[in-house]
C-alpha cells in the first residue's frame, strides 16, 4: 500500500530545503527526527481541510477499515470523543435538554465533551468491580431506553475497557437502531480487532461512528488515533466530521504522527492479520501457562493479560517486582495487573514475562463488587465545570459537589462526574483508589 504522507515528508527532507517556515528547529536535530516534523508546507495537506496526501492516506485507511470514513487525529482519542459528540449532538433536532446514555466507564475526555457541547448524560445501570469496567448488557440498554421520556443523542460505551473486558458490541448496536438512536463507541484498546480471524471491532459489529487509539496496539507513534465512521451511520456523520474534528482540535498537527499513521496503512496491509492470529494465539499459551503457575488470569481481548492479585498482594506490588527485574506494565492497582501486548511483543518476551513473575502461593482473591452508583446531579456537567471550584481533601468531599473530575491517567475514568453530588460511597471509592484530594465546586 502506498504512503503519501511519509514519502513528502521524507522527499522534503532529503531536498536540504533552507527552511524559513515553521518549526522552529528548521529540521536540525536536537532529538534526532526534527528532519521530518515540518509544517503545511505548500504539498502537505491539511489535516482538517485534506484533499491531497492526507486525504489519500485517510482512504487508505478507510478501505483497510472497512469504513464509510476514517480520519486521523494526532491527539489521540480524546480528540475523536470529542468530535463523536459534537455530530451526535448537533444531527439531533430535539428542542429538550440533550442528553446521552452511557455506561458509566467513560476516559474523563467524555466529561468534558459533555461541557463543550452542553449535553447532559444518564447512566446506564451495570455491574462492575473495578472504575475500569462497567459490565452491561443489551436488555441494559434497552430498559434504559424503554424508561426514557423522549431518546437521547446516543447511545455511548467503552469497549473493550482497560481491563480487556468487552462488551456485547453486535446486540447493543440491534437495540440502538430499532429504537431510532446512535451507538458510539470508545475502542481506543482495540484498534487491532478487525484484523482478527473472526472480527470484532466495532465498525463490523455495527456501531454508528468509534475511535480507536492506533498507538495503544498498532505501531504509531503516541497520539495517533483514528475516527472512524461506519458505512450504515447516517451521511451526516461523514459529511460533518472534518469540521468537527476541526472544532476541537490543533491548527498544528504532528506530521510526524502522520506520518506514522501513513506508514501504519502498509503494515496493516503486509499480513498483519497472519502476525496478529500468530501473536493472539502466544498469548493465550501465555495466560495459560500463568493459571498454571497459580494466577488468576481473567477473560479479556486477546492482545491484553489481566491478573487479578492473590491475597495479601496488591496490583501494583506485581508491577513493582515486574519492574525490578525489567518488565514494565501498563497498569496496576489494588486488585489488578494489566499487560499490553502487540505484534511487536516477540514469544521471548512472552516467555520471559511467565519466568519473571514466577509462581503463585498465595490464597486466589475473590472478585468483589464495587458500588460505583451514580449521585444525584446539582448541576449540569457544563456548568460545574464552568464553576469556580476549590480543591479540598476527600474526608471533607461528602455532600460537595464534582467540579473536575479527579482520576490520574492510566485509567483516566472519573470515580464522581462534574455536577454530582459526592456521596459516602464515593468518597469510599476515592479512598480505595489512593485518592486524596477532590475538586469541588467552591461554595459561596
Amino acid at each position: 500500500m502506498n504512503t503519501p504522507i511519509f514519502d513528502f515528508v521524507r522527499s522534503y527532507a532529503e531536498k536540504n530545503t533552507a527552511r524559513f517556515h515553521m518549526p522552529g528547529h528548521k529540521g536540525k536535530g536536537f532529538i534526532g527526527c526534527e528532519q521530518f516534523d515540518i509544517t503545511e508546507i505548500k504539498g502537505a495537506d491539511e489535516l482538517f481541510s485534506a484533499n491531497g496526501i492526507i486525504a489519500e492516506s485517510e482512504k487508505n485507511a478507510a478501505s483497510l477499515f472497512g469504513t464509510a470514513k476514517t480520519l486521523y487525529s494526532t491527539e489521540g482519542s480524546s480528540l475523536c470523543i470529542r468530535a463523536m459528540i459534537y455530530l451526535a449532538a448537533t444531527e439531533s433536532t430535539e428542542k429538550r435538554r440533550k442528553y446521552i446514555l452511557a455506561a458509566r466507564n467513560v476516559h474523563k475526555a467524555f466529561i468534558y465533551a459533555l461541557a463543550l457541547c452542553d449535553v447532559d448524560v444518564v447512566w446506564i445501570s451495570g455491574k462492575t468491580d473495578s472504575v475500569c469496567s462497567c459490565d452491561i448488557t443489551a436488555d441494559d440498554v434497552e430498559n434504559a431506553l424503554k424508561t426514557k421520556e423522549y431518546p437521547p443523542i446516543a447511545v455511548y460505551v467503552t469497549s473493550p475497557d482497560y481491563l480487556g473486558r468487552r462488551l456485547p458490541i453486535n446486540e447493543i448496536a440491534d437495540v440502538c437502531h430499532k429504537r431510532g438512536t446512535r451507538l458510539l463507541v470508545d475502542n481506543a484498546h482495540g484498534a487491532y480487532l478487525h484484523f482478527l480471524p473472526e472480527r470484532s471491532h466495532p465498525m463490523d459489529l455495527g456501531a454508528d461512528m468509534c475511535c480507536d487509539s492506533a498507538h495503544k496496539t498498532l505501531p504509531s507513534l503516541t497520539g495517533g488515533a483514528y475516527l472512524h465512521v461506519s458505512t450504515a451511520a447516517p451521511e451526516y456523520y461523514s459529511e460533518n466530521a472534518k469540521n468537527a474534528m476541526a472544532f476541537f482540535g490543533s491548527t498544528s498537527p504532528s506530521y510526524l504522527i502522520l506520518s506514522s499513521l501513513d506508514l501504519c496503512n502498509r503494515y496493516l496491509s503486509d499480513d498483519f492479520c497472519g502476525k496478529l492470529k500468530i501473536r493472539a494465539e502466544e498469548v493465550e499459551r501465555t495466560k495459560e501457562a500463568l493459571k498454571e503457575n497459580g494466577w488468576s488470569v481473567l477473560p479479556s481481548e486477546p492482545m491484553k493479560i489481566t491478573i487479578l492479585a492473590p491475597e495479601g498482594k496488591s496490583g501494583t506490588e506485581l508491577a513493582d517486582l515486574l519492574r525490578n527485574v525489567g518488565f514494565e506494565c501498563e497498569y496496576a492497582d489494588e486488585e489488578y495487573l494489566v499487560i499490553m501486548i502487540s505484534t511487536e511483543t516477540d514469544e521471548r518476551e512472552l516467555f520471559s514475562l511467565v519466568h519473571a513473575i514466577g509462581t503463585n502461593i498465595l490464597p486466589l482473591r475473590r472478585e468483589k463488587t464495587l458500588n460505583m452508583s451514580p449521585s444525584p446531579m446539582a448541576m449540569t456537567v457544563r456548568n460545574a465545570l464552568f464553576s469556580q471550584s476549590e480543591t479540598i481533601p476527600v474526608s471533607f468531599a461528602q455532600g460537595k459537589v464534582c467540579a473536575s473530575p479527579t482520576v490520574s491517567c492510566p485509567p483516566a475514568i472519573p470515580i464522581a462526574v462534574s455536577g454530582e453530588i459526592i456521596g459516602k460511597e464515593q468518597v469510599a471509592v476515592f479512598r480505595h483508589y489512593g485518592i486524596e484530594k477532590v475538586s469541588v465546586v467552591k461554595e459561596k
